[in-house]
């Protein structure tokens, strides 16, 4: 280990990642893995986490390529090889009146040398989401796998040194104490995906070196379900839930619906709803993700075997031990105090948990830990201002789930620090990833009929929407996506994302 990250540390200083020859050439060598190795990529997460060879390709590799080729044109665009790499506009600042007449620039660069910790439910795509950022960025790189999926990070570590600048880009497989041995290094930033519990020591040991780190960390994600008055609405805002619940690795996913608040006398409809989308989008459960291993699967089923939280399962709680597998399960307000509604759940269990008024959800979220993400399914426009002003949270996204996805890997995937950063989606935009969005969400809404083609890399039919419908949804009720970063220290960025529309 001490020989490889000498290595990469003086494969940095010599200057070679900053020319755009060397990136460019990193992010085409990335891209051709993704294509010349995605059946292997399948086979290593069908092992690891028993996923279909269609959800491998939506969440991980289909993702990871198309970031890589985003990156790559921004890359074209942005920077002049006859500079050394250095971007042709500089950020201009203002300066005071007494430094008349000079000027000041903001000169973007790499930080160096960085660390990335991938976790274990995308183990292919959070190691390769950060690692193209930080190839973008004209970083040297080691990337330390989960080593809870085994066959993910041996695929990565057998692959990338074959494809990737192996002096620059190197893959440290093995257990807690080969993390602890790279966190004793100092290191010019550090990615982690993770639990809390291991981001903490993850920050103690940055903090030795002052070394600056990112951690994404899950939390409890709410989805607020308001009385939708037209059925259209509440059958597409009850496939949008279901899809950002169980689609994403069987619920283990830390962006995805952790609960959903509703109103009493909506719940008995929403609850009705939810089954009958579950048995109409799972008759046999073969697409469904495993859950990781036997300890995680004991974790979730203490959950709900506590008698206090059994009592109130209302749908699924079946459990398969040798397969790893647990059914889809529905619990109607479970005891606030249980640890199925103070710890993150993480796996294929939704409680749901019902207030007098709809505006009480804004007390109940306020009063816990801030959530990664809130998803709220209303077309009030007073409910909308308030959860903007009233409740904080790393994403709000109205009448939808999960889309701010792909936008947040890209922009915090890149560690070169920007001030101020705001990106509005335009039309032309749309049209261009129309095809994008179409991936990403079919499997969260309408029926498939058998004769649809799915894109490269489907090979089976799953509840989707049509290309007509979906292209003309893409178009016709645009997302906006803002990230504004204030200049106040202090302050936050929040993604907030609208479709106005549900139909």
């Amino acid at each position: 280990m001490e020989g490889e990250l000498k290595e990469v540390r003086e494969a940095y200083e010599s200057g070679k990642t900053r020319s755009l020859s060397w990136r460019l050439s990193q992010l085409k060598a990335l891209l051709r893995l993704l294509y010349d190795k995605e059946d292997d990529i399948f086979k290593a997460l069908e092992q690891d986490l028993g996923k279909h060879r269609a959800e491998a390709y939506r969440d991980e590799a289909c993702g990871s390529s198309d970031q890589v080729r985003q990156l790559r044109n921004r890359q074209s665009a942005e920077m002049d090889d006859s500079k050394q790499g250095y971007p042709p506009v500089l950020i201009s600042v203002s300066v005071p009146l007494v430094a008349f007449p000079s000027r000041a620039d903001i000169v973007p660069e790499p930080l160096g040398v960085v660390l990335i910790f991938s976790s274990w439910n995308f183990p292919i795509g959070l190691s390769l989401e950060p690692l193209i950022g930080a190839i973008s960025a004209g970083n040297g790189i080691i990337i330390k796998p989960s080593e809870l999926a085994p066959e993910s990070a041996e695929f990565l570590a057998r692959s990338v040194s074959k494809y990737l600048d192996d002096k620059l880009v190197k893959v440290i497989t093995g257990g807690p104490d080969a993390g602890q041995k790279l966190l004793d290094h100092k290191w010019d930033k550090i990615f982690f995906t993770g639990n809390p519990r291991v981001g903490r020591i993850v920050m103690a040991a940055a903090a030795k070196h002052l070394t600056p780190v990112s951690l994404e960390l899950g939390g409890k994600c709410p989805a607020i379900m308001d009385s939708l008055t037209n059925a259209r609405d509440r059958k597409i805002a009850v496939r949008r839930i279901i899809g950002g619940k169980w689609v994403a690795c069987s619920g283990q996913a830390c962006i995805g619906v952790d609960y959903i608040l509703v109103e009493e006398k909506f719940a008995p409809i929403l609850i009705d709803m939810l089954k009958a989308t579950i048995k109409k989008f799972y008759p046999e459960f073969d697409t469904l993700s495993k859950i990781i291993n036997k300890h995680h699967f004991q974790r979730l089923a203490s959950l709900i075997k506590d008698p206090s939280v059994a009592d109130t399962i209302v749908h699924g709680g079946s459990m398969d031990s040798d397969k790893l597998f647990i059914e889809p399960t529905i619990l109607l307000d479970p005891p606030l105090d249980a640890e199925i509604m103070t710890e993150e759940i993480f796996g294929p269990l939704l409680p749901v948990i019902t207030v007098k008024k709809i505006e009480d959800s804004i007390d109940f979220i306020r009063t816990r830990p801030k959530p990664l993400a809130i998803y709220a399914f209303t077309q009030d426009e007073k409910l909308k201002n308030r959860l903007v002003s009233e409740t904080s949270s790393g994403s709000l996204t109205f009448n939808d789930t999960m889309l701010q996805y792909c936008l947040l890997l890209l922009l915090c995937a890149v560690p070169v620090c920007y001030r101020h950063l705001t990106i509005w989606r335009s039309w032309s935009k749309w049209i261009w990833t129309v095809s994008w969005q179409v991936l990403f969400r079919h499997v969260q809404s309408q029926e498939i009929s058998d004769e649809e083609e799915l894109p490269v890399g489907v090979f089976f039919q799953i509840p989707a929407m049509g290309w007509l419908e979906t292209s003309l949804h893409a178009l016709c009720f645009p997302l906006r996506l803002c990230l504004s970063s204030s200049p106040f220290v202090g302050s936050e960025a929040m993604i907030v994302s609208r479709i106005d529309e549900l139909k």
